[in-house]
Formats: C-alpha cells, structure tokens, sequence
C-alpha cells in the first residue's frame, strides 16, 4: 500500500508515491508554485489562491495513474502563509506568505513600524512563550496590521496556514491545524501548546477566529479518490519534515539550505536562548536559527547579473553551470559579501566591501557569496550548542547538494564529519516517515526515523 506525499514549496508544488512496503520514493511529479500577483506594493506578497488549487488538483492528476492503491495523503508546506477562508474550505483572500513585509511599514502613531508597536506590547516572557519567533513575515504581523487598520476579516472567517487551506478546501470541510503550522502563525504557546490568549488579547486579535489544534497524524480530512475515500492527515511544516526526511539523529546538526536556511538540533524538551524553539514530533523540541540568507539572496544576485542580457530578449537558460565554474576558479578573495538583502537573521542590509576591479567579475562574486554563507552557519552553530554538543553535520536542501563548493567552505568552517540527507526530496522522504507513524506502521516518528536510517544506511560519514 502507499500514500500520497504533496510537498507545497516556493518554488514548486511535488507529489510522489511512498511505497510504505518497499519504503521508496516512486514517480515524483512537480508543477511551478503559481507566480506572485503583479502590481502590488513593493512590501506585499500575496498569491491567487485559485490558482494554487488549480496547481494542485494538476499534481494530483498527474500522480492518480501511479496511486491506484493510495490510502491517504501526507502534506507538508512553506511555512507561515495564510488564507482566510470559509468554513467549508473556500477562500476569501488571497494567500499571503512568508515573504510579506508590510508589518514593517511606519505605524500610523509613528512610534516606529507596525511591527515595533507589536513588539513592545509583549514582555519578555511572552515573547520566550512564542518561542523567540516573533518577526517580520509571520502570519500574527499581517493579522495585526489588519487590526490596526480596521481591515482584520469578519469572525466567521478563519485563517488556515496554506497546506491546511488546501486540505478543507479539496475535502469542503472546516480547517484545522496542527501544532507545527499553529507555531507558524506566531500565536502558539510553547509552555501549554495552545493559542496565547494573552498575547491575542494583548495585540487586539480577539476576533480571530483561529482553527482548532488537532495533534500531529489526526485525519483533517476525507478526499474522494476514485470510488473511495482516503484520510488526508494533519499537514506539517516543511522546516519540521525537511529535518525529518533528512533522518536526523540527537547527536547531528542540521543544515538546510534551500531558498531560505536554517541550522537546527534536536532536544527532548523545550530549550530557550538566543535561538527559535519549535515542537518537534514526539513531544520533543528543535532549536533552531532560521532565515539564513540563501537560495533567495543568490537568485536576487543572479537576476541582477541578468538585467542587462534580458532586457535585450537574451534568455540566460541556466547560468548556474557557469557561477560555479567560475566561483570554483578563485581562491581566498578579498571581496567579502553580507547577503541580508531581505529582513533575515543577518539583518536587512546586504551589501559588498572591499571592492577592487580586478575583483569584480561572477567567479568572485559567487565566491564571496558562499563564503558568506558558510561562515553564518558557523556562527549560529555555535549559538546553538557553545560545547558543540553534536558529532556530525547533516546537509539537506536541494542548494547544498546542487552546489559542491558551498558544501566544502562550510565543511572548512566546520573541521567535522557530514553526511547528506539519503535523498534529494528530503521533504518527501519526511512524509514518507511521518505516513509510516500516522498510519500506525510504527508507535512514533523516531521509530519510524531508526527504522528508514537502516533502509539508507545513513551511518556512512564523509
């Protein structure tokens, strides 16, 4: 028997078959996120929800001839996007992602953005509640822009985190959520692992009509498939099931890099410092720093470097393959590269120094650029774990494994032992664990993490 993994990215929306008897990942299938709706401010990031579904219903057709015997569906997706919808599923706005900024815009009292007066409505200990997550981007920010201006959606609508949209809105059904996805919202209480009444109350959210917190392997959902009906379980967080796929052990730090990056270890219990904490699976907690400059920062590079040959209708099909010849090409530049070009845990204002012509060409640039990177997984490593309380890397995320040389300076950074994730669809993998546990296969995602560790011998160290 097999499930159905549908992984709702950035970038791309996938689906594959997970064979739960071979344990494989079988015909996996991809269609383009839909693009951002033109013409809106330059803080704003907001998608055409029906067009999404369009993409989705699209995967599923393309999957339904290799899943005859399908006997439910496992989603994970980008994290901390929002639609408010109908208690049947229907949306009634657009989908605003994590991507978004308009919390950042001058507050009308003018004691700072919308995000500061936020922010200076909580103490210390609501803000460590929340999990030290409270930022820009995050679905409480828009919800509080909303409020300020008098624009929060009637109570009878409810704001369901992308995946759970999808979800009530393929099985006409009210969403829910689970806790990983209620974290991404920005409202989660890590010390009761419900809504914080308080800091709702505190930021003027009582209105919200937010949906219940199911735990994670519930069935949100009952889909036609065929002639039958299949379970769609709670959907998860693609941070969460990214480490996951990755089969990620106590004693490992975890790098994801993809679009964005994290670097991230595991605690059986809730953990608080200069860092995130997020629910884990298995009652467990992760600590992570998130919003690392990474794919998002070197495409904004790359569309930079292609303004000219576009404008003249110069098509640039893929000018990866030369970036990292070239970058492979130079040694110890001088040029340094600060790749916050975007509000990130680096700051918001990227830029380069040291400067010299003989410098300025795409080899060194890239080079400087991954420099970079690598030297902030190790400076947020460090704020993990001061006694480096971990054996070896693991890497995930389809940038490090595409590109060889970050994956080297990281490891130069490091001086330690790393492995890869066992695949490239490291997030489909995780659905692969999480549909052996929610489908009762195992008594719990670890088991299901030891048992897949042993199908992909990910004991083998580089």
């Amino acid at each position: 028997m097999s499930l159905i993994g549908i992984d709702l990215g950035t970038s791309f929306i996938k689906a594959g078959v997970l064979d739960l008897e071979t344990l494989q990942l079988k015909h996996v299938q991809r269609v383009p996120f839909p693009e951002m709706l033109p013409a809106l401010p330059t803080q704003y990031r907001e998608f055409d929800p029906a067009k999404i579904m369009l993409a989705v219903h699209k995967v599923l057709s393309d999957i339904a001839p290799f899943a005859q015997d399908c006997e439910g569906i496992v989603i994970c997706t980008q994290m901390h996007g929002v639609v408010f919808t109908t208690e049947q599923g229907e949306a009634r706005s657009n989908l605003t992602t994590w991507q978004d900024q308009r919390v950042l815009d001058t507050h009308p009292s003018h004691s700072g953005t919308y995000f500061d007066v936020l922010k200076a409505r909580l103490n210390v200990d609501e803000l460590r509640q929340l999990g030290n997550e409270l930022r820009a981007g995050l679905p409480i920010g828009l919800f509080f822009w909303m409020a300020e201006q008098g624009k929060l959606p009637a109570r009878d609508l409810i704001p369901a985190s992308l995946a759970d949209f999808v979800i009530a809105n393929l099985c006409n059904c009210r969403p829910s959520t689970e806790i990983t996805n209620a974290m991404a919202h920005g409202l989660l209480n890590l010390d009761t692992l419900d809504w914080h009444d308080e800091v709702i109350y505190k930021t003027g959210l009582t209105e919200l009509s937010l949906p219940t917190i199911l735990p994670h392997g519930s069935v949100a959902g009952w889909l036609e498939w065929g002639r039958q009906q299949i379970p769609c379980y709670t959907p998860v967080g693609d941070y969460q099931c990214s480490i996951v796929g990755a089969l990620l052990r106590d004693d490992e730090l975890s790098l994801n890099i993809s679009t964005g990056s994290q670097v991230s270890l595991l605690k059986p219990y809730s953990e608080f410092g200069n860092f995130q904490t997020r629910p884990f699976f298995d009652g467990r907690f992760s600590i992570t720093v998130t919003h690392i400059p990474a794919g998002r920062a070197l495409n904004a590079l790359v569309k930079l470097l292609s303004e000219l040959a576009v404008s003249q209708g110069q098509e640039l099909p893929d000018p990866w393959t030369y970036i990292t010849q070239a970058a492979a090409q130079v040694h110890s530049p001088r040029l340094r590269a600060n790749l916050a070009f975007y509000n990130s845990a680096v700051g918001d204002e990227g830029g380069f120094t040291h400067l010299r012509e003989d410098e300025l060409t795409i080899g060194h640039l890239f080079r400087a650029a991954f420099q970079s990177m690598a030297e902030n997984y190790a400076m947020f490593a460090q704020r993990l774990s001061p006694q480096r309380d971990w054996n070896r890397l693991v890497f995930s995320g389809g940038l490090v494994q595409k590109i060889d040389m970050l994956r080297q300076l990281i490891c130069e950074q490091f001086d330690a032992e790393y492995r890869v994730s066992p695949v490239q669809e490291d997030t489909l993998l995780g659905l692969m664990t999480l549909g052996l546990a929610f489908t009762g296969r195992t008594v719990s995602v670890a088991a299901a993490t030891a048992l897949l560790s042993d199908v992909y011998n990910v004991h083998a160290t580089v």
